[in-house]
């Protein structure tokens, strides 16, 4: 069994993390972090564990006794609390927030296995990828293979409220959210640069913009992405290009048939199709911000760390009907 400690355990990402590793084969849940609700039952506050555990917040950090720690914090928490603290070189960390997804000075490894599994499978520190940054690499990446990204890229992206955490924001309480559609930070949205990072990466360069307009949904979860590469390359050459791409990637999926947001929330599924119109190539992606947006994908990365099956404890339904 792997041991698991979690810091931010009380969040929605926290939540996720504990009811997925809940149902792992392999997992064994050491303790689950929180300060302001050490002692409470973790079902009191994540209520759709009701019956699921007895596990309790704590607001002890037992390190030795654990393989993994999960830091499901806020961005920029990450870095801070790794100044103030320290976890044993033998403990592997996986964090959820963007302090470390851009390389420098630091050895840990960008977690998009469809394009660093090998990096993955030997890591001991590794970042998780963002959820915006997850649907756009996976839509753009096959394209940045066949070399395809020489001009601009517009990308519109529309993700649920969940994606702005559990702390109540203007934007986020029901009665402003409820029927409504709005955008924020257009062009300069924070999963840009590790989203140029991977697209680099794999095309060998990047002169091209990448002009991000992110919609806040008025749903809870899901992100559905479209993006538009102008190019003379056939359909049919492409739509081949993409399945090859993504043949050996356990959670990615290529489709024949346009694809919607409900076939891949609640699940660590991504979903492409593409389709073409004159020179342009629209890209449709879509997965679930919790899930392969963050901690799905998360757990993915674990099971890939640890030597196990890459789906173990990620075999879910779609909420779909």
């Amino acid at each position: 069994m792997i041991k698991i400690g979690i810091l931010g355990a009380a969040g929605y990402t926290g939540g996720e993390l504990i009811r997925v590793l809940l149902n792992h084969p392999e997992a064994n849940i050491v303790f689950a972090n929180s300060e302001s609700n050490a002692g409470n039952l973790v079902s009191d506050v994540h209520e759709g564990l009701i019956g699921d555990t007895e596990l309790k917040f704590t607001d002890q950090m037992p390190f030795d006794e654990v393989d993994v720690v999960f830091f499901c914090f806020g961005h920029g928490k990450s870095e801070a609390f790794l100044k103030e603290h320290t976890i044993p070189t033998n403990v592997k960390i996986i964090d959820l927030a963007q302090d470390f997804r851009i390389k420098g000075s630091h050895d840990y490894v960008y977690g998009l296995p469809e394009i660093n599994h090998d990096e993955i499978a030997t890591a001991q520190h590794l970042a998780n990828p963002g959820c915006f940054a997850t649907a756009i690499q996976l839509a753009l990446l096959p394209a940045a293979y066949l070399n395809l990204l020489k001009e601009d890229v517009s990308v519109n992206a529309i993700t649920g409220s969940t994606g702005a955490g559990q702390k109540p924001g203007a934007t986020t309480h029901f009665s402003w959210r409820a029927d409504n559609l709005s955008i924020y930070k257009p062009f300069q949205h924070q999963h840009i640069a590790e989203i140029r990072q991977s697209l680099k990466q794999v095309q060998g360069y990047l002169d091209a913009d990448i002009d991000f307009i992110p919609y806040r949904g008025n749903f809870a979860r899901g992100i559905f992405c479209t993006a538009v590469v102008r190019t003379p390359a056939p359909l049919e050459d492409v739509k081949e290009a993409y399945k090859d791409f993504y043949r050996h990637a356990a959670f990615t999926h290529v489709s024949d048939n346009p694809i919607d947001l409900k076939q891949v929330v609640n699940t660590n599924k991504a979903l492409v199709h593409v389709e073409k119109y004159g020179n342009k190539l629209l890209i449709t992606s879509a997965i679930d911000n919790l899930l392969k947006g963050a901690v799905g994908q998360a757990v993915q990365n674990m099971n890939i760390m640890f030597g196990i099956d890459e789906h173990a404890g990620l075999r879910l339904k779609p909420s779909a009907f």
